[in-house]
């Protein structure tokens, strides 16, 4: 189903413009109308990361005339293997400022808007409402369903991508149009089950497939050709170099665009609705949480502990804390691995950053290890506070 363009055309190109998109102007279905839209157009990118990248970066050599860019991190060496928009002179600099260098060195014509904030309740409204597009990348549940229902409540349409491992998704939610991002998922998935990219990893160049498709549909809202991704998932398999389309029906039941909405308007913590841990992994670590400082001391000590590591094996490869035995949460989730656990010293739990250790905590103190620990901040903690001379990831 085509639609109508987004936005209305600029008065005219100039002739530095006509030079440079040339290669758009001689396309029959862009041609002069379509780019003088694109110049019009004012597209925000939520996220300078792994698909904030190549959208930046493509958005920009496209023309359009303002890019937004709002993310409130700075670069760090691990961001380099898939962020392209980055290098290593912006180690340490924020990520939106980072970004707007490199889209002025390649095209000057761009104005961009830098939002060097972080995307919250108070603030996403306001911003969004100073664009015609959003063009999602963020990596995290929670912001994912705030852009959503901002840009639902303001009308707005916007261009999702999501990035795992090797696999990939896309699509376009425009509520007037079509689904939103609730008819797709309801409910977030439970805490704990989908692992970030920072614990499960992606392959770098994904976020160039996966952000190339969000800026080919961006280009196809503004300027009004072809069928856009409106009501169906682009799903990608980059092992297999499979795509395969899902229908999106718009639900009559959605809790935000449907017949009977119960969400009219932003949630008051988009953390909770997501939920960083399950209840009974909150109940779990409270008054059975150590740091990692706290850890360096008892092993000092002499203090008898058995230290597990509930990471995936690659991270065991990458580093450790000393002492410290390789059980993954998923086996202790099973069970499969209970009869390991001694029952005559404490027990210690740590993995990345204190998440999958709550969960395993929780598993533990159910199976009868109630005094059982876990290790707040996890391997990120201990490199920062005890062991620097560690590789970070």
């Amino acid at each position: 189903m085509g639609l109508p363009p987004l936005v209305e055309p600029a008065a005219e190109l100039s002739v530095d413009e006509i030079r440079r998109y040339s290669r758009h102007l001689i396309i029959p279905d862009v041609g002069m109308d379509g780019q003088k839209r694109l110049k019009n157009a004012k597209v925000l990118a939520v996220g300078a990361g792994g698909l904030g990248s190549p959208a930046l970066l493509y958005l920009a050599a496209a023309g359009v005339g303002t890019l937004g860019i709002i993310d409130f991190d700075t670069v760090d060496e691990s961001n380099l293997q898939r962020q392209v928009i980055h290098g290593v002179s912006d180690v340490g600099t924020p990520k939106a400022e980072s970004a707007a260098r490199s889209i002025a060195e390649i095209n000057p014509l761009v104005n961009v808007v830098i939002h060097n904030t972080a995307l919250d309740r108070d603030n996403v409204k306001e911003i969004f409402s100073q664009y015609d597009l959003i063009v999602d990348g963020t990596d995290n549940f929670a912001t994912r369903y705030m852009v959503n229902d901002a840009a639902v409540l303001l009308g707005k349409p916007y261009v999702w991508g999501s990035i795992y491992r090797f696999d990939g998704q896309a699509s376009v939610f425009w509520e007037e149009h079509g689904p939103c991002y609730r008819c797709l998922y309801p409910e977030p998935p439970p805490p704990g089950m989908v692992p970030s990219c920072a614990e499960g990893g992606v392959l770098g160049v994904l976020c160039a497939s996966i952000g190339s498709i969000q800026v080919n549909e961006a280009i196809k809202l503004i300027t009004g050709i072809g069928e856009p991704l409106v009501g169906r998932l682009m799903v990608y398999d980059a092992l297999e170099m499979e795509y395969r389309k899902i229908k999106v029906r718009k639900d009559p039941d959605c809790a935000l665009c449907g017949d009977n909405p119960t969400v009219t308007d932003l949630l008051e913590d988009y953390e909770d609705f997501c939920g960083a841990v399950s209840e009974e992994a909150q109940e779990a670590i409270t008054g059975s949480t150590i740091t990692a400082r706290e850890l360096k001391d008892w092993q000092d000590s002499g203090k008898d502990i058995f230290l597990a590591d509930v990471r995936e094996p690659a991270e065991w490869e990458i580093n450790r804390i000393p002492g410290a035995v390789l059980i993954p949460k998923g086996e202790i989730l099973s069970g499969a691995a209970l009869a390991q656990f001694p029952q005559d010293k404490q027990i210690v739990l740590h993995c990345k950053s204190g998440v999958r250790s709550a969960e395993a905590l929780a598993a533990l103190k159910a199976a009868g290890f109630k005094d059982a620990v876990h290790v707040q901040g996890g391997i990120v903690s201990w490199v920062s506070t005890v062991d620097p001379s560690l590789p970070s990831y």
